[in-house]
């Protein structure tokens, strides 16, 4: 007799599930979750995520890729309409579409936007993932599903699954995994155990950079940081037991006066924002750090095509 279980038959999958919603959505949350530590930028502020953030789940029976895109929204900049152009990319190349819709909000025209395009692609299955659900009561929730059942019929629209989670209480995030994971093809584990993201170790820096710049700064400001890491370098003559890796990396604003903010009395907030980030740049990358930071004025980046393209938009 073989003691072989019915799932060692199963063939193995793997693919790309993105995460779509208006911005604050809390997709960046939920990929952090799925994966188990921080891949993705999160922030109370909404329009957070800049890049297509690739997270990695590895499972027994699947590895899901999960594509954490910015959240779509009526761009008002240059920087604006390319986000939205790297959203619809994306759409177009993964196996199952996370339509992320926070049950403490009604639905509204932006969801509704998302929807309306979200009825044009035909063939990939679409999940409603119903999030933020520790911050309701039941019937709060329950209005909310079957608000999101009716868009889904008025649009054309068949829901694979409607999955209500919270991936600050971790409830129902596993049960995700296993809905999105049958939906993707039979394939040979895409990246290598281990690995949690394929973004590369710079970029990710520069984002946790710009996720503590956030915290804090006036409303006005948000849009207006970049982070850009120009090197990060082993520093010399330092014994084998104790390295230092030495980072550099400019934060840009879009006007002189924004630059007091994020310096702050006699400096006090960039340093804040040094403290905050070298605590999760050296977790990210497993070895203390040295950082250097200088700010510097950028004007009227996110309008400007060459200062986009120096930015690595």
């Amino acid at each position: 007799m073989s003691d072989r279980s019915p799932e060692s038959h199963r063939p193995h999958r793997a693919g790309f599930a993105c995460f779509v919603g208006r911005p604050n959505a809390g997709k960046s949350t939920l990929t952090n979750a799925l994966v188990g530590t921080k891949v993705a930028i999160t922030s109370n502020r909404p329009q957070t995520t800049r890049h297509t953030v690739r997270g990695i789940v590895h499972r027994p029976d699947a590895q899901l890729v999960l594509v954490d895109t910015p959240g779509l929204h009526k761009p008002r900049t240059l920087l604006g309409e390319r986000l939205n152009d790297v959203v619809r990319t994306t759409w177009a190349e993964v196996d199952v579409i996370g339509f992320c819709l926070p049950a403490d909000q009604k639905l509204g025209p932006g969801d509704k936007f998302i929807a309306k395009e979200l009825a044009g692609i035909k063939k990939t299955p679409k999940i409603a993932i119903v999030t933020k659900t520790d911050l309701v009561e039941s019937k709060q929730l329950a209005e909310q599903l079957i608000a999101i059942q009716q868009l889904g019929a008025e649009l054309g629209i068949e829901w694979a699954e409607i999955v209500p989670v919270s991936a600050v209480g971790d409830n129902q995030v596993q049960l995700l995994a296993d809905l999105i994971a049958p939906m993707l093809p039979e394939s040979p584990p895409l990246y290598p155990e281990g690995d949690l993201t394929d973004e590369p170790e710079m970029v990710m820096v520069a984002e946790l950079i710009r996720e503590a710049a956030l915290e804090g700064v006036r409303d006005e400001l948000p849009h207006s940081i970049a982070v850009v890491v120009e090197e990060m370098i082993p520093r010399e003559n330092r014994p084998a037991d104790r390295p230092l890796l030495d980072i550099h990396a400019n934060v840009y604003i879009e006007r002189p006066s924004q630059k007091g903010i994020i310096i702050g009395p006699k400096g006090s907030r960039l340093k804040e924002v040094g403290m905050k980030s070298r605590k999760h740049i050296e977790a990210l990358l497993g070895t203390p750090v040295f950082l250097d930071l200088h700010v510097k004025v950028a004007k009227d980046w996110q309008r400007d095509p060459k200062q986009l393209r120096k930015l690595g938009f």
